[in-house]
Protein backbone atom coordinates (compact mmCIF):
# COMPACT_ATOMS: atom_id res chain seq x y z
CA UNK A 1 0.00 0.00 0.00
CA UNK A 2 1.60 2.98 -0.73
CA UNK A 3 1.98 6.51 0.59
CA UNK A 4 -0.49 9.50 0.29
CA UNK A 5 0.87 12.50 -1.40
CA UNK A 6 1.17 15.43 1.78
CA UNK A 7 3.44 17.97 2.98
CA UNK A 8 6.93 17.76 4.11
CA UNK A 9 5.66 16.92 7.45
CA UNK A 10 4.26 13.94 6.53
CA UNK A 11 7.45 12.36 4.93
CA UNK A 12 9.16 12.51 8.14
CA UNK A 13 8.82 9.94 10.72
CA UNK A 14 8.52 10.47 14.14
CA UNK A 15 11.95 9.97 15.31
CA UNK A 16 12.62 12.38 12.90
CA UNK A 17 10.11 15.21 14.49
CA UNK A 18 11.96 13.69 17.68
CA UNK A 19 14.92 14.11 16.85
CA UNK A 20 14.51 17.80 15.04
CA UNK A 21 12.63 18.76 18.21
CA UNK A 22 15.57 17.40 20.60
CA UNK A 23 18.07 18.87 18.49
CA UNK A 24 16.22 22.40 19.08
CA UNK A 25 16.45 21.70 22.65
CA UNK A 26 19.99 20.90 22.72
CA UNK A 27 20.89 23.86 21.13
CA UNK A 28 18.94 25.87 23.58
CA UNK A 29 20.40 24.05 26.58
CA UNK A 30 24.01 24.10 25.11
CA UNK A 31 23.49 27.96 24.95
CA UNK A 32 22.12 28.43 28.60
CA UNK A 33 24.61 25.85 29.99
CA UNK A 34 27.46 27.87 28.44
CA UNK A 35 26.06 31.23 28.97
CA UNK A 36 25.13 30.25 32.62
CA UNK A 37 28.95 28.62 32.97
CA UNK A 38 30.62 31.51 32.05
CA UNK A 39 28.45 33.53 34.39
CA UNK A 40 28.63 31.13 37.35
CA UNK A 41 32.66 31.45 36.57
CA UNK A 42 32.19 35.51 37.06
CA UNK A 43 30.19 35.14 39.71
CA UNK A 44 32.74 33.01 41.47
CA UNK A 45 35.56 34.95 40.69
CA UNK A 46 33.89 38.19 41.75
CA UNK A 47 32.83 36.17 45.04
CA UNK A 48 36.14 34.82 45.38
CA UNK A 49 38.16 38.39 45.04
CA UNK A 50 35.67 39.94 47.49
CA UNK A 51 35.58 37.15 50.17
CA UNK A 52 39.56 35.92 49.89
CA UNK A 53 41.24 39.03 48.90
CA UNK A 54 39.59 42.87 49.13
CA UNK A 55 37.81 42.08 52.14
CA UNK A 56 41.19 40.25 54.27
CA UNK A 57 43.09 43.14 52.49
CA UNK A 58 41.19 45.61 54.24
CA UNK A 59 41.66 44.06 58.15
CA UNK A 60 45.15 43.67 57.09
CA UNK A 61 45.50 47.39 56.56
CA UNK A 62 43.20 48.13 60.04
CA UNK A 63 46.49 46.01 61.30
CA UNK A 64 48.96 48.52 59.84
CA UNK A 65 47.39 51.56 60.98
CA UNK A 66 47.24 50.40 63.70
CA UNK A 67 50.91 49.02 64.08
CA UNK A 68 51.88 52.75 63.02
CA UNK A 69 49.55 54.28 65.70
CA UNK A 70 51.66 51.91 67.75
CA UNK A 71 54.61 53.17 66.99
CA UNK A 72 53.93 56.91 67.19
CA UNK A 73 52.22 56.44 70.78
CA UNK A 74 55.33 54.28 72.02
CA UNK A 75 58.14 57.11 70.61
CA UNK A 76 55.81 59.74 72.42
CA UNK A 77 55.77 57.70 75.32
CA UNK A 78 59.28 56.85 75.54
CA UNK A 79 60.41 60.83 75.10
CA UNK A 80 58.49 61.75 78.23
CA UNK A 81 59.33 58.78 80.43
CA UNK A 82 62.44 58.33 79.46
CA UNK A 83 62.19 54.57 79.90
CA UNK A 84 62.72 51.80 77.41
CA UNK A 85 60.19 49.75 78.25
CA UNK A 86 57.95 52.04 76.29
CA UNK A 87 60.10 50.88 73.11
CA UNK A 88 58.94 47.55 73.11
CA UNK A 89 55.19 49.24 71.22
CA UNK A 90 57.28 50.82 69.17
CA UNK A 91 59.70 47.66 67.55
CA UNK A 92 56.38 45.66 67.91
CA UNK A 93 54.71 47.23 65.82
CA UNK A 94 57.08 47.68 62.86
CA UNK A 95 56.62 43.79 62.86
CA UNK A 96 53.80 43.86 62.46
CA UNK A 97 53.40 46.59 59.88
CA UNK A 98 56.00 44.88 57.83
CA UNK A 99 53.20 41.28 58.30
CA UNK A 100 50.56 43.53 57.37
CA UNK A 101 52.26 45.00 54.55
CA UNK A 102 53.46 41.19 53.02
CA UNK A 103 49.22 40.29 53.60
CA UNK A 104 47.90 43.01 51.49
CA UNK A 105 50.57 42.72 48.98
CA UNK A 106 49.79 39.04 48.68
CA UNK A 107 46.40 39.45 48.39
CA UNK A 108 46.61 42.92 46.21
CA UNK A 109 48.60 41.25 43.91
CA UNK A 110 47.78 41.99 40.00
CA UNK A 111 45.76 45.71 41.68
CA UNK A 112 48.21 47.90 41.17
CA UNK A 113 46.11 50.72 42.14
CA UNK A 114 45.58 49.62 45.79
CA UNK A 115 49.28 48.69 46.09
CA UNK A 116 49.93 52.09 45.29
CA UNK A 117 48.34 53.20 48.58
CA UNK A 118 50.44 50.37 50.34
CA UNK A 119 53.65 51.75 48.79
CA UNK A 120 52.87 55.74 49.54
CA UNK A 121 51.66 54.43 53.39
CA UNK A 122 55.29 52.78 53.74
CA UNK A 123 56.77 55.17 52.12
CA UNK A 124 55.58 57.81 54.32
CA UNK A 125 55.86 55.72 57.87
CA UNK A 126 59.36 55.16 56.79
CA UNK A 127 60.23 58.97 55.85
CA UNK A 128 58.55 59.38 59.60
CA UNK A 129 60.77 57.07 61.60
CA UNK A 130 63.84 58.18 59.53
CA UNK A 131 63.23 62.25 60.32
CA UNK A 132 61.21 62.48 63.39
CA UNK A 133 60.95 58.75 65.33
CA UNK A 134 64.83 57.69 64.81
CA UNK A 135 66.32 61.27 66.00
CA UNK A 136 64.17 61.66 68.84
CA UNK A 137 65.01 57.91 69.83
CA UNK A 138 68.49 58.64 69.95
CA UNK A 139 68.16 62.18 71.53
CA UNK A 140 66.94 60.55 74.76
CA UNK A 141 69.13 59.50 77.14
CA UNK A 142 67.01 56.48 78.96
CA UNK A 143 66.24 57.25 83.03
CA UNK A 144 67.07 61.12 82.09
CA UNK A 145 63.56 62.62 81.65
CA UNK A 146 63.86 65.01 78.62
CA UNK A 147 61.98 68.77 77.65
CA UNK A 148 60.51 68.09 74.51
CA UNK A 149 59.72 71.01 72.74
CA UNK A 150 56.72 72.08 70.79
CA UNK A 151 58.38 72.45 68.21
CA UNK A 152 59.46 68.99 67.91
CA UNK A 153 55.76 67.78 69.34
CA UNK A 154 53.91 69.89 65.98
CA UNK A 155 56.30 68.15 63.59
CA UNK A 156 55.74 64.99 64.71
CA UNK A 157 52.20 65.68 64.90
CA UNK A 158 52.19 67.24 61.34
CA UNK A 159 54.33 64.43 59.79
CA UNK A 160 51.68 61.62 61.18
CA UNK A 161 48.67 63.58 59.91
CA UNK A 162 50.21 63.22 56.65
CA UNK A 163 50.44 59.80 57.43
CA UNK A 164 46.98 59.67 58.61
CA UNK A 165 45.36 60.92 55.43
CA UNK A 166 47.35 58.30 53.37
CA UNK A 167 45.06 56.16 56.09
CA UNK A 168 42.41 57.06 54.44
CA UNK A 169 42.67 57.15 51.23
CA UNK A 170 43.56 53.72 51.82
CA UNK A 171 40.58 53.11 53.06
CA UNK A 172 38.60 54.75 50.74
CA UNK A 173 39.96 52.74 47.83
CA UNK A 174 39.66 49.44 49.44
CA UNK A 175 36.02 50.40 49.92
CA UNK A 176 35.42 51.46 46.70
CA UNK A 177 37.24 47.91 45.73
CA UNK A 178 34.37 46.04 47.54
CA UNK A 179 31.53 48.50 46.32
CA UNK A 180 32.77 47.69 42.72
CA UNK A 181 33.00 43.90 43.43
CA UNK A 182 29.19 43.68 45.23
CA UNK A 183 28.36 45.56 42.32
CA UNK A 184 29.27 43.29 39.66
CA UNK A 185 28.68 40.17 41.78
CA UNK A 186 24.79 41.65 42.15
CA UNK A 187 25.17 42.40 37.74
CA UNK A 188 26.65 38.83 37.27
CA UNK A 189 23.59 37.00 39.00
CA UNK A 190 21.01 39.06 37.80
CA UNK A 191 22.35 37.62 34.40
CA UNK A 192 22.50 34.59 35.76
CA UNK A 193 18.71 34.85 37.18
CA UNK A 194 18.07 35.80 33.48
CA UNK A 195 19.44 32.77 31.71
CA UNK A 196 18.18 30.26 34.17
CA UNK A 197 14.42 32.08 33.43
CA UNK A 198 15.31 31.65 29.94
CA UNK A 199 16.09 28.36 29.71
CA UNK A 200 13.02 27.79 32.20
CA UNK A 201 10.73 29.69 29.32
CA UNK A 202 12.46 27.69 26.32
CA UNK A 203 12.08 24.42 28.05
CA UNK A 204 8.45 25.28 28.40
CA UNK A 205 7.79 26.00 25.37
CA UNK A 206 9.88 23.15 23.81
CA UNK A 207 7.60 20.93 26.15
CA UNK A 208 4.44 22.42 24.83
CA UNK A 209 5.26 22.49 21.32
CA UNK A 210 6.49 18.75 21.84
CA UNK A 211 3.18 17.70 23.32
CA UNK A 212 1.47 19.07 20.52
CA UNK A 213 3.71 17.55 17.95
CA UNK A 214 3.17 14.13 19.30
CA UNK A 215 -0.64 14.40 19.73
CA UNK A 216 -0.97 15.58 16.31
CA UNK A 217 1.46 13.09 14.96
CA UNK A 218 1.66 10.33 16.94
CA UNK A 219 -1.78 9.88 19.57
CA UNK A 220 -3.85 10.94 17.06
CA UNK A 221 -2.94 7.89 14.17
CA UNK A 222 -2.43 5.88 16.60
CA UNK A 223 -5.61 6.55 17.97
CA UNK A 224 -7.39 6.35 15.13
CA UNK A 225 -5.27 2.66 14.57
CA UNK A 226 -6.07 1.47 17.40
CA UNK A 227 -9.99 2.50 17.14
CA UNK A 228 -9.76 0.09 14.20
CA UNK A 229 -8.38 -2.81 15.42
CA UNK A 230 -11.12 -2.65 18.07
CA UNK A 231 -13.50 -2.63 15.50
CA UNK A 232 -11.78 -5.66 14.20
CA UNK A 233 -11.38 -7.33 17.18
CA UNK A 234 -15.58 -6.80 17.88
CA UNK A 235 -16.02 -8.84 14.71
CA UNK A 236 -15.63 -5.81 11.58
CA UNK A 237 -13.44 -8.20 10.07
CA UNK A 238 -14.54 -5.80 6.22
CA UNK A 239 -13.57 -3.11 8.17
CA UNK A 240 -10.05 -1.50 6.00
CA UNK A 241 -7.79 0.48 7.58
CA UNK A 242 -6.41 3.97 6.56
CA UNK A 243 -3.19 5.18 7.08
CA UNK A 244 -2.36 8.19 8.22
CA UNK A 245 0.26 10.21 10.28
CA UNK A 246 3.94 10.25 10.29
CA UNK A 247 5.99 7.63 7.17
CA UNK A 248 6.66 5.10 10.02
CA UNK A 249 3.21 4.98 11.63
CA UNK A 250 1.50 4.95 8.00
CA UNK A 251 3.89 1.47 7.10
CA UNK A 252 2.64 -0.04 10.83
CA UNK A 253 -0.85 0.59 9.51
CA UNK A 254 -0.52 -0.56 6.57
CA UNK A 255 1.19 -3.95 7.38
CA UNK A 256 -1.50 -3.82 10.33
CA UNK A 257 -3.87 -3.68 7.13
CA UNK A 258 -2.35 -6.85 5.55
CA UNK A 259 -2.48 -8.73 8.60
CA UNK A 260 -6.30 -8.09 8.47
CA UNK A 261 -6.53 -8.81 5.20
CA UNK A 262 -4.72 -12.42 5.41
CA UNK A 263 -6.51 -13.18 8.63
CA UNK A 264 -10.14 -12.38 6.51
CA UNK A 265 -9.07 -14.86 4.03
CA UNK A 266 -7.73 -17.37 7.03
CA UNK A 267 -11.24 -16.83 8.13
CA UNK A 268 -13.01 -17.92 4.98
CA UNK A 269 -10.31 -20.26 4.34
CA UNK A 270 -11.81 -22.01 8.12
CA UNK A 271 -15.09 -22.05 8.25
CA UNK A 272 -15.25 -24.60 5.59
CA UNK A 273 -12.55 -26.63 7.86
CA UNK A 274 -14.13 -25.88 10.84
CA UNK A 275 -17.89 -27.35 9.54
CA UNK A 276 -15.58 -30.39 8.55
CA UNK A 277 -14.05 -30.89 11.95
CA UNK A 278 -17.25 -30.32 13.53
CA UNK A 279 -18.45 -33.30 11.79
CA UNK A 280 -15.30 -35.42 12.80
CA UNK A 281 -15.93 -34.15 16.46
CA UNK A 282 -19.45 -35.31 16.17
CA UNK A 283 -18.69 -38.77 14.51
CA UNK A 284 -15.68 -38.95 17.58
CA UNK A 285 -18.05 -38.32 20.50
CA UNK A 286 -20.51 -41.14 18.66
CA UNK A 287 -17.45 -43.69 18.60
CA UNK A 288 -16.67 -42.85 22.20
CA UNK A 289 -19.68 -43.44 23.46
CA UNK A 290 -20.07 -46.89 21.52
CA UNK A 291 -17.03 -47.80 23.09
CA UNK A 292 -18.16 -46.88 26.12
CA UNK A 293 -21.04 -49.20 25.99
CA UNK A 294 -18.74 -51.87 24.05
CA UNK A 295 -16.36 -51.74 27.22
CA UNK A 296 -19.42 -52.20 29.53
CA UNK A 297 -20.86 -55.21 27.84
CA UNK A 298 -17.46 -56.57 26.93
CA UNK A 299 -16.69 -56.91 30.72
CA UNK A 300 -20.12 -58.18 31.68
CA UNK A 301 -20.13 -60.54 28.93
CA UNK A 302 -16.12 -62.10 29.38
CA UNK A 303 -16.89 -62.28 32.91
CA UNK A 304 -20.05 -64.73 32.28
CA UNK A 305 -18.34 -67.25 30.88
CA UNK A 306 -15.06 -66.70 32.89
CA UNK A 307 -17.52 -67.60 36.05
CA UNK A 308 -18.87 -70.57 34.56
CA UNK A 309 -16.05 -72.02 33.73
CA UNK A 310 -14.93 -71.37 37.27
CA UNK A 311 -17.86 -73.11 38.37
CA UNK A 312 -18.11 -75.76 36.31
CA UNK A 313 -14.22 -76.75 37.13
CA UNK A 314 -15.30 -76.45 40.75
CA UNK A 315 -18.25 -78.80 40.25
CA UNK A 316 -15.67 -81.05 38.36
CA UNK A 317 -13.03 -81.40 40.99
CA UNK A 318 -15.81 -81.98 43.65
CA UNK A 319 -17.85 -84.66 42.03
CA UNK A 320 -15.38 -86.78 40.19
CA UNK A 321 -12.48 -85.43 42.75
CA UNK A 322 -12.06 -89.21 43.87
CA UNK A 323 -11.22 -90.25 40.01
CA UNK A 324 -8.85 -87.79 39.08
CA UNK A 325 -5.03 -88.15 39.67
CA UNK A 326 -2.65 -85.65 41.13
CA UNK A 327 -2.18 -83.80 37.83
CA UNK A 328 -6.06 -84.05 36.79
CA UNK A 329 -6.94 -82.20 40.17
CA UNK A 330 -3.89 -79.67 39.01
CA UNK A 331 -5.14 -78.88 35.71
CA UNK A 332 -8.65 -77.99 37.06
CA UNK A 333 -6.74 -75.66 40.06
CA UNK A 334 -4.71 -74.30 36.82
CA UNK A 335 -8.19 -73.22 35.07
CA UNK A 336 -9.52 -71.70 38.39
CA UNK A 337 -7.14 -69.65 38.67
CA UNK A 338 -6.73 -68.62 35.05
CA UNK A 339 -10.59 -67.77 35.14
CA UNK A 340 -9.94 -65.79 38.27
CA UNK A 341 -7.18 -63.83 37.29
CA UNK A 342 -8.87 -63.37 34.17
CA UNK A 343 -11.84 -61.73 36.01
CA UNK A 344 -9.29 -59.64 37.73
CA UNK A 345 -7.39 -58.27 34.88
CA UNK A 346 -10.74 -57.35 33.57
CA UNK A 347 -11.87 -55.49 36.60
CA UNK A 348 -8.81 -53.99 36.50
CA UNK A 349 -8.57 -52.60 33.22
CA UNK A 350 -12.30 -50.93 33.58
CA UNK A 351 -10.63 -48.85 36.29
CA UNK A 352 -7.79 -48.26 34.34
CA UNK A 353 -9.88 -46.96 31.67
CA UNK A 354 -12.56 -45.07 33.39
CA UNK A 355 -10.23 -42.67 35.81
CA UNK A 356 -10.84 -39.40 34.13
CA UNK A 357 -13.56 -39.92 32.33
CA UNK A 358 -16.63 -41.57 33.82
CA UNK A 359 -18.70 -40.43 37.32
CA UNK A 360 -15.61 -37.98 38.04
CA UNK A 361 -16.34 -35.47 40.84
CA UNK A 362 -14.36 -32.81 42.10
CA UNK A 363 -14.63 -31.64 45.83
CA UNK A 364 -12.63 -30.75 48.92
CA UNK A 365 -11.14 -33.99 49.75
CA UNK A 366 -9.53 -34.62 53.81
CA UNK A 367 -6.47 -36.89 52.26
CA UNK A 368 -6.29 -38.15 56.07
CA UNK A 369 -9.67 -39.76 55.87
CA UNK A 370 -9.33 -41.40 52.01
CA UNK A 371 -6.03 -42.23 53.92
CA UNK A 372 -7.62 -43.87 56.58
CA UNK A 373 -10.58 -45.50 54.25
CA UNK A 374 -7.78 -47.13 52.08
CA UNK A 375 -6.19 -48.53 55.13
CA UNK A 376 -9.28 -49.79 56.09
CA UNK A 377 -9.80 -51.77 52.87
CA UNK A 378 -6.52 -53.47 53.04
CA UNK A 379 -6.80 -54.42 56.92
CA UNK A 380 -6.22 -57.81 56.28
CA UNK A 381 -2.94 -58.06 54.56
CA UNK A 382 -1.51 -55.06 57.41
CA UNK A 383 -2.61 -57.06 60.06
CA UNK A 384 -1.21 -60.52 58.47
CA UNK A 385 2.45 -58.66 57.67
CA UNK A 386 2.16 -56.32 60.94
CA UNK A 387 2.61 -53.43 59.14
CA UNK A 388 3.63 -50.01 60.98
CA UNK A 389 2.31 -46.62 59.10
CA UNK A 390 3.30 -43.68 60.49
CA UNK A 391 2.79 -39.97 59.10
CA UNK A 392 4.71 -36.92 59.60
CA UNK A 393 1.59 -34.76 60.14
CA UNK A 394 -2.21 -34.48 59.13
CA UNK A 395 -2.41 -34.01 55.63
CA UNK A 396 -3.81 -31.41 53.41
CA UNK A 397 -7.04 -30.67 51.58
CA UNK A 398 -6.99 -31.12 47.51
CA UNK A 399 -9.63 -30.52 45.00
CA UNK A 400 -10.22 -34.11 43.55
CA UNK A 401 -12.41 -37.21 43.41
CA UNK A 402 -12.55 -39.30 46.52
CA UNK A 403 -12.94 -42.23 45.44
CA UNK A 404 -9.91 -41.85 42.94
CA UNK A 405 -7.54 -40.74 45.94
CA UNK A 406 -9.15 -43.49 47.55
CA UNK A 407 -7.80 -46.28 44.99
CA UNK A 408 -4.31 -43.93 44.90
CA UNK A 409 -3.11 -44.82 48.83
CA UNK A 410 -5.05 -48.22 48.30
CA UNK A 411 -2.42 -48.91 45.51
CA UNK A 412 0.65 -47.47 47.25
CA UNK A 413 -0.22 -49.01 50.75
CA UNK A 414 -0.61 -52.29 49.34
CA UNK A 415 2.43 -52.28 46.56
CA UNK A 416 4.34 -51.65 50.21
CA UNK A 417 2.96 -54.58 52.13
CA UNK A 418 3.15 -57.13 49.14
CA UNK A 419 6.47 -55.87 48.45
CA UNK A 420 8.14 -56.33 51.79
CA UNK A 421 11.40 -58.08 53.06
CA UNK A 422 11.12 -61.58 54.57
CA UNK A 423 13.02 -60.63 57.25
CA UNK A 424 12.14 -57.12 58.33
CA UNK A 425 8.05 -55.88 59.46
CA UNK A 426 7.00 -53.47 56.83
CA UNK A 427 7.27 -49.82 57.97
CA UNK A 428 5.74 -46.80 55.81
CA UNK A 429 6.17 -43.52 56.42
CA UNK A 430 3.88 -40.86 54.74
CA UNK A 431 4.93 -36.84 54.47
CA UNK A 432 3.89 -33.86 52.95
CA UNK A 433 4.96 -30.21 52.81
CA UNK A 434 5.07 -27.43 50.53
CA UNK A 435 6.73 -27.09 47.44
CA UNK A 436 9.10 -24.70 46.00
CA UNK A 437 11.04 -23.50 43.12
CA UNK A 438 9.40 -25.60 40.10
CA UNK A 439 7.30 -27.46 42.53
CA UNK A 440 5.71 -23.83 43.65
CA UNK A 441 1.97 -23.87 44.24
CA UNK A 442 1.84 -28.07 44.99
CA UNK A 443 1.52 -29.99 47.63
CA UNK A 444 4.70 -32.40 47.69
CA UNK A 445 4.06 -36.19 48.89
CA UNK A 446 7.00 -38.78 50.02
CA UNK A 447 5.90 -42.01 50.43
CA UNK A 448 8.55 -44.32 51.71
CA UNK A 449 9.04 -47.97 52.77
CA UNK A 450 11.23 -50.86 54.10
CA UNK A 451 10.66 -53.24 50.88
CA UNK A 452 12.92 -54.81 48.39
CA UNK A 453 12.98 -51.48 46.54
CA UNK A 454 13.46 -50.65 42.79
CA UNK A 455 16.68 -50.92 40.50
CA UNK A 456 17.61 -47.40 38.89
CA UNK A 457 16.55 -49.40 35.50
CA UNK A 458 13.26 -49.71 36.28
CA UNK A 459 12.31 -47.01 37.85
CA UNK A 460 10.02 -45.20 34.70
CA UNK A 461 9.26 -49.14 33.79
CA UNK A 462 6.97 -49.95 36.69
CA UNK A 463 4.44 -47.26 35.65
CA UNK A 464 3.86 -48.50 32.79
CA UNK A 465 0.80 -50.87 32.44
CA UNK A 466 1.29 -54.52 32.58
CA UNK A 467 4.48 -54.01 33.31
CA UNK A 468 6.03 -56.60 35.84
CA UNK A 469 9.35 -57.17 37.74
CA UNK A 470 8.85 -60.63 39.21
CA UNK A 471 7.37 -63.84 38.22
CA UNK A 472 3.60 -64.54 38.78
CA UNK A 473 4.38 -66.95 41.65
CA UNK A 474 6.59 -64.96 43.46
CA UNK A 475 4.51 -61.98 43.84
CA UNK A 476 0.85 -61.75 42.74
CA UNK A 477 -0.83 -58.92 40.98
CA UNK A 478 -1.82 -58.03 37.13
CA UNK A 479 1.04 -54.73 36.70
CA UNK A 480 -1.34 -52.25 36.75
CA UNK A 481 -1.47 -50.87 40.38
CA UNK A 482 1.27 -48.60 39.83
CA UNK A 483 0.39 -47.22 36.45
CA UNK A 484 -2.56 -46.68 38.02
CA UNK A 485 -1.42 -44.36 40.61
CA UNK A 486 0.19 -42.19 37.92
CA UNK A 487 -2.88 -41.82 35.75
CA UNK A 488 -4.97 -41.07 39.02
CA UNK A 489 -2.56 -38.03 39.87
CA UNK A 490 -1.91 -36.51 36.95
CA UNK A 491 -5.67 -36.90 36.39
CA UNK A 492 -5.46 -34.37 39.71
CA UNK A 493 -2.36 -32.25 37.69
CA UNK A 494 0.14 -33.61 39.66
CA UNK A 495 3.72 -35.67 38.84
CA UNK A 496 4.79 -39.01 40.12
CA UNK A 497 8.44 -40.04 40.73
CA UNK A 498 10.67 -42.39 42.37
CA UNK A 499 14.17 -41.01 44.83
CA UNK A 500 16.38 -42.97 43.77
CA UNK A 501 18.86 -42.09 46.40
CA UNK A 502 16.77 -43.49 48.99
CA UNK A 503 18.53 -47.06 49.70
CA UNK A 504 16.36 -48.70 52.30
CA UNK A 505 13.46 -49.77 50.28
CA UNK A 506 11.25 -47.67 47.70
CA UNK A 507 10.25 -44.02 48.01
CA UNK A 508 7.60 -42.97 46.18
CA UNK A 509 7.53 -38.95 45.84
CA UNK A 510 4.56 -37.09 44.13
CA UNK A 511 2.71 -33.48 43.73
CA UNK A 512 -0.94 -32.62 43.51
CA UNK A 513 -2.46 -28.81 43.48
CA UNK A 514 -2.67 -26.45 46.73
CA UNK A 515 -6.29 -25.31 46.71
CA UNK A 516 -5.95 -21.91 45.50
CA UNK A 517 -9.33 -20.79 44.63
CA UNK A 518 -12.33 -20.87 46.79
CA UNK A 519 -15.05 -23.66 46.02
CA UNK A 520 -18.98 -24.17 47.06
CA UNK A 521 -18.81 -27.52 46.52
CA UNK A 522 -19.11 -29.17 50.06
CA UNK A 523 -16.22 -30.40 51.76
CA UNK A 524 -15.75 -34.71 51.82
CA UNK A 525 -15.05 -35.72 55.63
CA UNK A 526 -15.46 -39.69 54.86
CA UNK A 527 -15.16 -41.74 51.61
CA UNK A 528 -16.74 -45.03 50.76
CA UNK A 529 -14.45 -48.44 50.52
Amino acid sequence: MSDRPGTRRSALTVWGWLTLVLLVVGVVVLGGALGGAMLLNRTDETSRQLIDDIQPARVASYRLQAALSDQETAVRGYVIAADPQFLAPYYDGQRNEQSAAQAIRKLLDGRPELLNDLDAVESAAAAWRSRYAEPLIASVTPGVPSLVTKANVEAGKTQFDSLRALFDIQNEHLATARTDALGQLTTARAWRDRVLGAMIAAFLITGFAMAILIRNTVTRPLEALAAACRRITKGSFGEKIIPQGPRDIRSIASDVEDMRQRIVDELEASRAARELLDEQAGELRRSNAELEQFAYVASHDLQEPLRKVASFCQLLEKRYGDQLDERGKQYIDFAVDGAKRMQVLINDLLTFSRVGRLNSTQVRVNLDTVLDAAIGNVSTAIEESGAEITRSGPLPQVLGDPTLLTMLWQNLVSNAVKFRRDDQTPRITIACEPGSGEAEGQWVFTFSDNGIGIADEFVDKVFVIFQRLHARDAYSGTGIGLALVKKIIEHHGGTISIDTSYNDGTRFQFTLPVITTPTHQPQLEGTAS
